[in-house]
């Protein structure tokens, strides 16, 4: 039995002042590029971090609902910090939908002390597609880490690490084994050294492990084969990210045009908040915002639904699993493209004025446009195009590499 969630008000008056203190700082943070220390430690000390640990193990006990919607306003404050917890977020899911009861336990309770996890997933190069090339090995009765990943989203704000590896033993691609290590283990080495035109602030460079010791409690397994849930969380907090930044564009657009006292010989009002036609583009804009809110909050309601059943001790079926992975695909392919033309009409509601750098009104297009790259839409698109065609399976988890 699960005990009843938060009152959503409660929570967000928990967190709502901090998000905004959070949005004061990000313009000139992004500017400069300093990394989000301050703005990571203050959400973890207000227990942003244990959000949707169950109460009973010392978190909030939060729905997969008020997480999405409280990731939004976060995004609209910074759009850097939801994509730089989304590995510690999507740690905890996977914690309660993949890892056995007992060995959960621990986790969550460290989650609900404040630990937060970082990502270690992805390998650059050329590696072939489908096969890791960080190992976990044996040697001398104790298990060795040894690899090099990057795009490691989050690990420089984190106490923990996730890292994905080919275990000694096993078949590759039959299971995903996860070595969970702290962050200040002798031999791992964390870069800053993402150099991406957005989302700047997510510290998602390089990870690398030399001969990291792994107790044997830390290796956690599961099925790489198996319809789940997960692919469909981790992309979805793309997408709510995403909806947040269309709410900030929607709020700097309307601040510009409210402070504004130029017109155009040419334009169609006396002042710019007068002009029908900036009222237009305010307006695509605000629809735009709205649309995406809507978007990412069906997709979480489907995430409630599986979670509750997970809860009640109840199987959750292939249907509702795969229905959770289309609507996020659907999500992912109508939000980008949305997106991504606001960020743009966002400056026809101004002159050169909007494009000066202190403004830094361009950091919406920019961070956008990051996001969308992460899990290219053109083949999101695709398997969304087969699915209806053909009633194809779509691919839950998939890979980056060099064709064997």
């Amino acid at each position: 039995m699960s005990s009843n969630p938060p009152d959503a008000d409660a929570l967000a008056q928990r967190f709502r002042p901090l998000f905004q203190q959070i949005a004061e700082a990000a313009p000139q943070r992004e500017h400069e590029r300093r990394l989000a220390h301050d703005a990571i430690d203050a959400l973890r000390q207000a227990g942003f971090g244990a959000l949707r640990v169950p109460r009973a193990h010392g978190g909030l006990g939060g729905t997969p609902e008020q997480l999405f919607d409280l990731l939004i306003e976060l995004a609209e404050a910074d759009s850097n910090l939801p994509q730089a917890l989304r590995a510690h977020f999507g740690f905890v899911e996977r914690l309660q939908a993949e890892i056995d009861a007992e060995r959960r336990v621990p986790w969550l309770r460290r989650v609900a002390d404040g630990a937060l996890f970082g990502n270690a997933t992805t390998e650059a190069g050329d590696g072939t597609l489908g096969r890791l090339q960080t190992r976990l090995f044996r040697e001398n009765g104790r298990w060795l880490l040894e690899g090099e990943k990057f795009y490691s989203t989050g690990t420089l704000y984190a106490d923990w690490v996730s890292v994905t590896a080919q275990r000694e033993g096993n078949e590759p691609g039959a299971y995903r084994t996860l070595a969970v290590v702290r962050t200040d283990s002798a031999g791992v080495e964390r870069l800053d050294d993402w150099r991406g035109f957005g989302q700047r602030l997510t510290a998602s460079g390089t990870t690398r492990l030399h001969r990291v010791e792994v107790p044997e409690e830390n290796i956690l397994e599961f099925p790489a084969r198996e319809a789940t849930s997960l692919p469909a969380v981790f992309q979805l907090f793309h997408v709510a990210t995403l909806a947040g930044i269309a709410r900030a564009i929607v709020r700097d657009a309307t601040a510009f045009v409210q402070g504004r006292k130029r017109v155009f010989s040419h334009g169609s009002g006396t002042a710019p908040r007068e002009d029908p036609l900036v009222q237009q583009v305010i307006g695509q804009l605000e629809a735009t915002a709205y649309l995406a809110r809507l978007v990412v909050q069906d997709v979480a309601r489907a995430l409630g639904d599986i979670d509750r059943l997970r809860q009640a001790g109840q199987p959750v079926p292939e249907a509702a699993l795969v229905d959770v992975e289309v609507r996020a695909t659907k999500a992912q392919v109508v939000t980008t493209d949305a997106v991504l033309q606001a960020a743009t009409r966002l400056f026809d509601v101004g002159g050169a004025t909007a494009l000066q750098e202190d403004r830094r009104l361009d950091r919406h297009w920019r961070n956008a446009r990051t996001l969308a790259s992460h899990n290219p839409v053109i083949y999101k698109a695709r398997v969304l195009g087969d699915h209806t065609l053909n009633a194809s399976r779509p691919t839950f988890y998939w890979a980056v590499g060099t064709a064997a």
